[in-house]
C-alpha cells in the first residue's frame, strides 16, 4: 500500500498508535487516510489546510464523546451505528491521549475475535460478552416464541377450517 507523509504532528501520533494493531494497514480512498484491520475501517483520517479530523467508531464512549465540543456524529449515516466525528482547526490544541482511547475502542469494535485474542487483557469485543445462563436464557426464550407462533398458526388454520365446512354444510 502507498503510504503519505501526515501533514499534522498529532496525525502521525495517531497513525502510528493505530498502525500498531495486529494486521492494521493504511489505504487511501477518497484522499482520505483509512486505517484499517482484515480490509474493514475503524479510523478515517484528514489532515490538510482545515487542521485534523479523525473519525472512530465508539460503540460504548460514543454517547459520552459527542458531549464534547470538537465531536459530532459521522455524516453519511454512520453516526447511527456510533462512528464519532472529532474537527480541530490547525491552530487548536489536540487531545492525543483522548483520541488514542478511541483509536483502542474502534479496533476492539471493528477486529475479529482472533485478532482481539492477541491484545494483552481483552476477552471479547463489546457486547459479546454475555454469560452463558443469559445466553441459555434468550435461547429458550425464542424457542418459546417459536412454538407459541407455530401454536397460533395451527390454531388459526382449524378455525379457518372450521369457517369453510360451516360454509360448505348444508342448511336445513
Amino acid at each position: 500500500m502507498a503510504s503519505r507523509k501526515p501533514k499534522h504532528p498529532s496525525e502521525a501520533a495517531l497513525r502510528d498508535f493505530a498502525l500498531a494493531y495486529p494486521e492494521t494497514h493504511e489505504d487511501f480512498p477518497w484522499g482520505e487516510r483509512a486505517l484499517k484491520v482484515k480490509g474493514k475501517v475503524f479510523v478515517f483520517m484528514h489532515a490538510g489546510t482545515g487542521g485534523l479530523s479523525i473519525t472512530t467508531k465508539l460503540p460504548e464512549s460514543g454517547a459520552a464523546a459527542l458531549t464534547l465540543p470538537f465531536a459530532s456524529p459521522t455524516g453519511y449515516g454512520l453516526g447511527k451505528s456510533g462512528w464519532v466525528s472529532a474537527r480541530f482547526a490547525p491552530d487548536e490544541d489536540v487531545p492525543v491521549e483522548l483520541l488514542c482511547a478511541w483509536i483502542a475502542e474502534s479496533y476492539r469494535a471493528v477486529a475479529p475475535k482472533k485478532l482481539l485474542a492477541l491484545l494483552p487483557g481483552v476477552t471479547e469485543r463489546h457486547g459479546e460478552a454475555a454469560p452463558r445462563r443469559q445466553r441459555a436464557r434468550k435461547a429458550a426464550a425464542r424457542g418459546a416464541a417459536a412454538r407459541g407462533a407455530a401454536a397460533r398458526k395451527t390454531a388459526a388454520r382449524k378455525t379457518a377450517a372450521r369457517k369453510t365446512a360451516a360454509r360448505k354444510a348444508p342448511r336445513s
